[in-house]
């Protein structure tokens, strides 16, 4: 890995050495197996690849300042892992399971874990099929759990920037009392028509509204949405929104600064009031919005072509942590190596 070139690295899958894996078969977990096989051998039958009984997991390794790698939330991750899986009536694996088979993915592809400076992160994918073979729509009673990696660049390779978004009030992402607060491929397969119709409008993301009234703002295709104004910090609070780990950080810290957060209803009407919006995920941290277009009405709502001082607060105090540049007084991160 001394010739890789860490700051060329995008947003895409690069092989390592090893991933783990765990099969559930005949009403028990196997034990952690590892394996270098990059492929997966499944009836053409399987639950997954026929009624979508599949999720997955994102989160991420940081080589620190100090030189030791960490885990950021991998027990929080563990436990939306398993919230999925108990919404689609998978086995659950347990917190012990994923926590460890994370770490040990790490651990085997230290090599692959990006130096510090360079603003790459090791990225792991934990993801869990349903495997049974069969034609009626029914819980599987078979599956695969699997762990993987691969070193990601900086998001914005030339530092923090904002992005432009299209609001899309044709298309909804999730229904309230269906699956868009657990982490099912499902949702971002919903996503990827009005994603399609904005990147060929020249936008970088979809703004969604909540599919019951289309009044209220909900999250962005792949990320949560916040806002900031008068000192708060404004998130939507929804049945059809993923509960986010990084919005779960940025809430925290923004009350840690003085801030007041509030995880409410957001009217459609209210994008003209807030001073900043973002949207925010494990991939960019935050994603500074400059502009909002309405597809339909053709309504702009502007924030500035630079990023917010707001913004630029929070993502530096979430990336200190996870790189390890300051005390981590939240005991967020597991430190693996």
């Amino acid at each position: 890995m001394a010739d890789m070139d860490w700051s060329a690295l995008g947003f895409d899958y690069t092989p390592t050495d090893c991933n783990v894996r765990y099969t559930f078969s005949g009403g028990k977990w196997s034990a952690m197996e590892v394996t270098s096989d990059e492929y997966i051998r499944m009836h053409m039958s399987a639950s997954c690849l026929h009624y979508g009984i599949e999720l997955f997991e994102g989160l991420k390794a940081f080589r620190g300042k100090d030189g030791k790698v960490r885990l950021f939330r991998v027990a929080d991750n563990a436990c939306r892992l398993r919230s999925s899986a108990e919404r689609l009536c998978l086995p659950l694996p347990t917190m012990e399971m994923i926590v460890d088979g994370c770490m040990e993915v790490v651990r085997r592809n230290e090599k692959f874990i990006p130096p510090y400076g360079t603003g790459a992160s090791l990225y792991l994918r934990p993801v869990m099929f349903g495997t049974t073979a069969g034609l009626g729509v029914k819980p599987a009673n078979d599956a695969l759990l699997i762990i993987y990696a691969s070193p990601v660049g900086a998001y914005f390779k030339e530092g923090i920037k904002p992005i432009k978004v299209a609001l899309d009030r044709e298309q909804d992402r999730a229904a309230p009392r269906g699956t868009g607060d657990v982490k099912v491929g499902g949702n971002y397969a919903a996503s990827i028509y009005s994603s399609k119709n904005a990147h060929d409008l020249g936008y970088s993301n979809v703004l969604y509204l909540d599919a019951k009234t289309h009044t209220k703002i909900e999250e962005f295709g792949a990320a949560n949405f916040f806002g900031i104004k008068d000192n708060k910090y404004v998130t939507p609070k929804s049945p059809s929104v993923l509960p986010s780990i990084t919005n779960m950080s940025l809430r925290q810290l923004a009350a840690d600064i003085g801030m007041t957060v509030e995880e409410r209803d957001v009217p459609l009407e209210e994008l003209s009031t807030f001073e900043e919006v973002g949207a925010c995920g494990t991939a960019a941290v935050i994603s500074p919005v400059s502009k909002i277009f309405d597809m339909q009405t053709d309504k702009i709502y502007q924030y500035g072509e630079e990023v917010g001082p707001v913004s630029m607060k929070l993502y530096n105090l979430l990336q200190d942590i996870q790189y390890g540049r300051v005390e981590d007084k939240h005991g967020w991160c597991t430190v693996v190596l």
